[in-house]
């Protein structure tokens, strides 16, 4: 039987990740509006809550059309963590402190979204996912966002260092001993899925980043879970914890550098 912590090295990249790149490959012109839907939301059913003219939870391909008028630079990924903001438009607003709560969101000009899943189970006892993108207006005099985030080639460069630097210190944790199914997350490094494609507009570096990073973000959710059975102590989760950080903040810009990278025809 899988558990939720087996099962993370299995999920999908991040929603507002492939909102972001297949967002911005529809207003750079590369794919067409039909397309774009069904890529962001995949084999899950994605609703959106708030959108501009709305009075109700709406399909997402019915709200796509309120970013008919932004540039692709316009929208970008943002994915903060605690004492780590970089990208929010100005603290203190709704949105940003809900993108810090759930990890991850969406700039689209002067809207921000962010992603929340609900888990629903059926009369049958199936359990199943639906995403709901909740809008927000964001301040019109909020600050601009910080522009000192890495692009492609230095995240990429950073994350390569990070990588071999964690994986030296969770050798010396043993973490195979306490979390087996790491190896196995590990080997889709080396095999990347469908769902670590970017759309058309994307440079090869992009991609490879993209695709590297969106497996890695996985297998991170895999080793930070907490162990089976107590396999570890406080004191070993806190050493895991501390040689997962730096990988963690490094595969998160990795993906912001890749999803906001620019587009060419």
């Amino acid at each position: 039987m899988s558990t939720p912590a087996a099962g993370a090295a299995t999920l999908t990249p991040r929603r507002s990740s492939r909102f972001v790149a297949w967002v911005r490959a529809w207003r750079a012109g590369l794919v067409p509006f039909d397309e774009v839907a069904d890529a962001v939301a995949g084999h899950e059913e994605h609703l959106v809550a708030d959108a501009p003219g709305t009075w109700t939870d709406v399909p997402l391909p019915q709200a796509l059309p309120t970013l008919a008028k932004l540039s692709p630079d316009e929208i970008r990924l943002v994915l903060p963590a605690p004492g780590d903001p970089r990208g929010l438009p100005g603290p203190g607003s709704d949105f940003a402190g809900a993108a810090l709560v759930a990890g991850e969101a969406v700039v689209a000009g002067g809207l921000g979204l962010i992603p929340q899943v609900r888990s629903h189970t059926s009369g049958s006892g199936d359990t199943f996912e639906t995403v709901l993108w909740r809008v927000y207006p964001l301040p019109a005099d909020a600050p601009a966002a910080s522009l000192t985030l890495p692009g492609a080639a230095e995240a990429e460069a950073e994350l390569a260092a990070a990588l071999a630097d964690t994986t030296a210190a969770l050798t010396r944790l043993d973490v195979a001993q306490w979390r087996p199914e790491l190896a196995g997350a590990l080997e889709a490094l080396r095999r990347p899925d469908g769902a670590t494609d970017l759309p058309p507009g994307f440079d090869p570096r992009a991609r490879r980043l993209f695709a590297r990073a969106a497996v890695l973000d996985r297998v991170l959710a895999l080793a930070g879970h907490a162990a089976p059975g107590g396999a570890i102590n406080n004191y070993e989760a806190q050493q895991r914890d501390a040689a997962l950080r730096p990988l963690t903040t490094a595969c998160r810009q990795a993906l912001v550098a890749a999803c906001n990278a620019p587009l060419r025809p």
